[in-house]
C-alpha cells in the first residue's frame, strides 16, 4: 500500500505556503474536487481552484504560516485529516482593503479522499469571518 500519510502531508505543506496548482497538481488526481461551505470558496469545486486560491491568499499574507496539531490517518478508508492552525499578518496589496497590518490566526481542517495514492477529493473545514475580522476585513 501506498504512503498516504507522506503523500498528503507533502501535498498540504505545498499548498498551504501557497506553490499553488503547479506544484499541487503532482499529489492529486487530474480532476480533483474541492468542497468547503466558507463564503469565500462556496463556488471553488476543484483543488485545482483551492490551491491556486492558496497562492493568492499567501501573496497578500506574505508572512502566512501553519501550525499542525494533528494528523489522522485511515488506511482503509483511504482517508487524512489534518487539523491545523493558519496565521497572517495583511501586509500586502489585496483583499478587501488596503493592507491593514493586522495578524490573524484561526483553527481548520483539511480531510483528504484518495484514489489509490492520489488525492481525489479535499473538503476544507474554516471560519473565514473570524480569521477576517482579526484582520481588519470585516
Amino acid at each position: 500500500m501506498s504512503d498516504i500519510k507522506e503523500i498528503a502531508n507533502s501535498f498540504f505543506e505545498d499548498c498551504e505556503v501557497g506553490k499553488g496548482w503547479e506544484v499541487c497538481k503532482n499529489y492529486c488526481l487530474e480532476d480533483a474536487s474541492f468542497s468547503s461551505h466558507a463564503a469565500p470558496l462556496l463556488k471553488t469545486s476543484t483543488i485545482e481552484g483551492y490551491a491556486d486560491w492558496m497562492q493568492g491568499v499567501c501573496s497578500i499574507l506574505p508572512d502566512c504560516s501553519y501550525e499542525i496539531k494533528s494528523v489522522t490517518v485511515d488506511e482503509d478508508s483511504k482517508q487524512v485529516s489534518f487539523f491545523a492552525v493558519f496565521s497572517g499578518t495583511h501586509t500586502e496589496e489585496g483583499g478587501p482593503v488596503p493592507p491593514t497590518g493586522l495578524k490573524g490566526s484561526v483553527d481548520y481542517v483539511y480531510a483528504l479522499e484518495f484514489s489509490e495514492d492520489k488525492i481525489k477529493h479535499l473538503t476544507k473545514i474554516w471560519n473565514p469571518h473570524y480569521f477576517n475580522k482579526q484582520i481588519g476585513w470585516e
